[in-house]
Formats: structure tokens, C-alpha cells, sequence
């Protein structure tokens, strides 16, 4: 008993020293296409799960617009990098996210995240998750529409086979606008004006780098059996090999990563690049995945 005394204002110093364990870094989420920043079967379920499991931190699920309704039509209709200036600016006029935050985009919501990494550095993101991200782009249709969005989703099929490229469509249809056909290469790197720009097709842009390479950790989520994203490696940065559209080539054959225009091949020597896969379609995860392979990031 008299060594327990004896221990306890030792224990209490020790407190003092330390201080309170540190809190975990706030979280910002960007939903898919069609989805909304507060649908409660999808992010706001999400947001849920993150609160419940890791108690007392903040978490920012983005709207785009003053309600869910326009926030999902943002997401198939408003140009994205008017979205990535009004998102860098919610952050940056956010006080709880000034020391820093965590960053996780679902589908279409990691590559817009990615942007806001190589665009914003102020407030500084720390760990970027993409979870079925494109960071390749897609092509070829939808082959299955999210929500009760399929009318929507039949008039972009339509209007992507017309003319992906055009300005009209560029400007004012998110899908066009990470739409990269291998067999129109140099139309996409010409008049892509958002996945070419981020993805350095038409130089380098040394501050864009810079930017994604000070991050901790990227982490690129791939659903094994997708059936949405064509091409589903797209998901770990891969693509068609050029020219073509049957065989696809991982991250580290494309010339994207051997010239490390965006910082990629140092930060994978680096250690910083994590490549997770998953069973299941497109944003088809448990519980009990999120949490094993999901959450050690966010703590």
C-alpha cells in the first residue's frame, strides 16, 4: 500500500507531463455521383460509423449546394473544379480543420479530393482514402446507375457518345470531365479540363506535386468485382495500356508514374502509397471491413 502511495503522484505528474491523449484529426468526407452528403443509408450512415467508433472526433460531410437536392444534382451537373474551389474554401474557413485533417472520397469523391490536395494545401490533408476512386478516369458508359438516378444517367450514356470533349459538355457534365477514352488520347489530354489537368497530361505543374506529395498516406481502395468503373484499375491508378481498350496496366507501368509527374513513384519507394482491395461490386462493403482496413488510418 505504501508503494501505491508512493506511485500515485508519480502516476499524476506523469499526466500532467503527457497531457490528454491527442485527439483524432477531423475527417472530411465527399460523397459519389448521385449520392448526397447527408443520405442516411450512405455518408451520413458513414459519418455515423466514424463518430461511434472514434468518440469526440469532427467529421465534414461536404455538401455541394444549400440542400441534398442540389448537392446531388451538383454531382452529375456542376463544373468540378468550380466544386474543388468551393470545397478548398469551406475548408479553409472551417476553425476545426486548421491544424489539419483526414480526407476520404467515395467514387467520383476521390479524385475531387486528390484535386483538393494538389490545389489547397491550407488546411493541410494528411491522409487522403479514396475508396473506388477513378484516378484514371472511366470510359465506356454506365454500366449500372446509382439511386433513382437512372433517366439522369440514360441522357449522360447519350451525351458522352455525342461528344465528351466538346466544350459545352466539358463545362457543365461532371462525368465528361473525368472521361479519358484510350482511344482518343489526344483529344483527352487537349480538352479534358479537369482529369487531364490534375493528372499533368499537358505539363507539369511542380506545386501540384508538392502538394500530393506531403502527404502521409494515400490510400487507393479497389472493388474486386466492380461492374461500375471500366476500367475497375483505374481504382489503383492503372489504365489501358495506350491506344487501346482491352489490356490494362498497372500504376507503375504507366508513364505516369515512370516521368513521377505527380510525386507518385518517390512516394511509393517512400512507402506512402497503400493499395487495398475488397470483395464486392462498386461501394459494396461490411461493417467489419471499415473497420479492420479503414479506420487504423483515421486514428
Amino acid at each position: 500500500m505504501a508503494a501505491l502511495r508512493a506511485a500515485v503522484p508519480v502516476l499524476a505528474l506523469l499526466g500532467l507531463c503527457l497531457g490528454p491523449a491527442a485527439a483524432a484529426a477531423p475527417l472530411v468526407i465527399w460523397h459519389g455521383m448521385g449520392d448526397s452528403c447527408c443520405n442516411p443509408v450512405s455518408m451520413g450512415y458513414i459519418q455515423k460509423l466514424v463518430e461511434k467508433k472514434i468518440p469526440g472526433i469532427y467529421v465534414l460531410s461536404l455538401k455541394i449546394g444549400s440542400n441534398m437536392i442540389q448537392d446531388m444534382e451538383n454531382s452529375f451537373f456542376m463544373n468540378v473544379n468550380d466544386q474543388v474551389r468551393e470545397v478548398c474554401s469551406q475548408l479553409a474557413t472551417d476553425p476545426r480543420l486548421q491544424g489539419g485533417y483526414n480526407a476520404m472520397g467515395f467514387s467520383q469523391g476521390g479524385q475531387f479530393l486528390r484535386a483538393v490536395a494538389q490545389r489547397c494545401p491550407a488546411p493541410p490533408m494528411l491522409n487522403l482514402i479514396s475508396i473506388g476512386g477513378q484516378h484514371q478516369g472511366r470510359v465506356y458508359g454506365f454500366p449500372r446507375c446509382p439511386g433513382e438516378s437512372s433517366h439522369v444517367c440514360d441522357w449522360i450514356r447519350k451525351t458522352l457518345d455525342l461528344g465528351a470533349y466538346t466544350k459545352a459538355v466539358q463545362e457543365h457534365l461532371v462525368q465528361a470531365e473525368y472521361w479519358h477514352d484510350p482511344l482518343k488520347e489526344e483529344d483527352y489530354r487537349k480538352n479534358s479540363i479537369f482529369l487531364a489537368d490534375i493528372n499533368q497530361e499537358r505539363g507539369i505543374n511542380e506545386t501540384y506535386k508538392k502538394n500530393l506529395m506531403a502527404l502521409k498516406k494515400f490510400v487507393m481502395v479497389k472493388f474486386l468485382n466492380d461492374t461500375m468503373v471500366d476500367p475497375p484499375i483505374s481504382e489503383w491508378f492503372g489504365f489501358y495500356r495506350s491506344g487501346q481498350a482491352k489490356e490494362t496496366i498497372p500504376l507503375r507501368e504507366t508513364s505516369l508514374y515512370k516521368e513521377d509527374r505527380l510525386g507518385l513513384q518517390e512516394m511509393d519507394k517512400a512507402g506512402k502509397l497503400v493499395f487495398l482491395g475488397v470483395k464486392g461490386d462498386h461501394l459494396h462493403f461490411s461493417e467489419e471491413w471499415f473497420d479492420s482496413s479503414i479506420l487504423p488510418f483515421l486514428q
